[in-house]
């Protein structure tokens, strides 16, 4: 059974020769959207199913296609910070257990590309609580998310985190990422719910000896550090092999559970 796009859903335009693909929301899209090619109407693309070709007034083809959360993180997304990369991401949340209706707690904001995913997963029936000090972060990343309609699933506190936060034991998953993470965990183990999961993110292992050193004096258990490398492939099947470059260290994850007590700590 062939789909049609809804006015606010993130869609592809394939050039199928070049292999190029154009990003973009359909409810932010002019009338006409214009290529090198000639242009294609709104209208026409919301009466084309998914899959299929759309023409331009000049008859070159584009191949519609929805846009997923994976197209947007890696093509579509305003850049101001690096991002935490899908690979890193679909463990970050995994790891933390986010599913709908959980209630996740993250810091900072960056560009939005965790919090897309955070708030992707928790849906109208959870909540995703954002703290940020950077203003500019914060515009930034609130554009990226209502390119995609998330803007609404996310409450943003403009913040420095030494002040601490307002929540206490609520949160089912907690995310860090900034510079000196280390000197937050303590407030951040006070907002979770026993036995929940929190995530850090850090490029450098010196990071990494300074968040362990930290945790060690806090009720936390399950302690693990992880680094995801991904290796693509060439997909000639007759000459099948590695490209020859490929997306290796983006940064350490740390992972840990709270507990009720430090004296219970293993």
């Amino acid at each position: 059974m062939s789909y049609k796009p809804k006015t606010n859903d993130l869609i592809i335009l394939l050039e199928p020769e070049k292999n190029k693909k154009y990003i973009f929301n359909i409810e932010t899209m002019p009338e006409r959207f214009s290529t090198q090619h000639g242009y294609i109407e709104k209208d026409k693309i919301l009466a084309t199913p998914f899959g299929s070709p759309v023409k331009t007034h000049l008859g070159r083809k584009y191949l519609l296609l929805p846009a997923t959360l994976y197209d947007f993180i890696m093509f579509k997304l305003n850049r101001l910070t690096q991002i935490v990369y899908p690979k890193d991401a679909a463990y970050i949340a995994l790891r933390l257990d986010v599913k709908p209706g959980s209630v996740v707690i993250e810091s900072g904001i960056g560009s939005g590309a965790m919090s897309a995913v955070f708030a992707t997963i928790v849906g109208s029936s959870g909540k995703l609580i954002s703290y940020e000090a950077e203003e500019k972060f914060i515009k930034n990343a609130l554009k990226n998310l209502k390119k995609i309609g998330l803007d609404g699933n996310i409450e943003i506190k403009h913040r420095n985190i030494a002040e601490g936060f307002d929540e206490v034991e609520t949160a089912d998953a907690f995310f860090l990422d900034v510079k000196e993470p280390w000197l937050y965990l303590s407030n951040v183990v006070k907002t979770l719910k026993n036995g929940r999961m929190l995530a850090v993110l850090v490029p450098t292992t010196n990071q990494v000896s300074s968040t362990l050193k930290a945790m060690e004096t806090l009720p936390l258990i399950d302690i693990e550090v992880s680094e995801i490398i991904k290796r693509d492939w060439k997909t000639n099947p007759e000459r099948l092999r590695p490209k020859d470059v490929m997306s290796a260290h983006t940064a350490f994850l740390i992972f840990a559970r709270k507990i009720a007590t430090l004296e219970d700590t293993p």
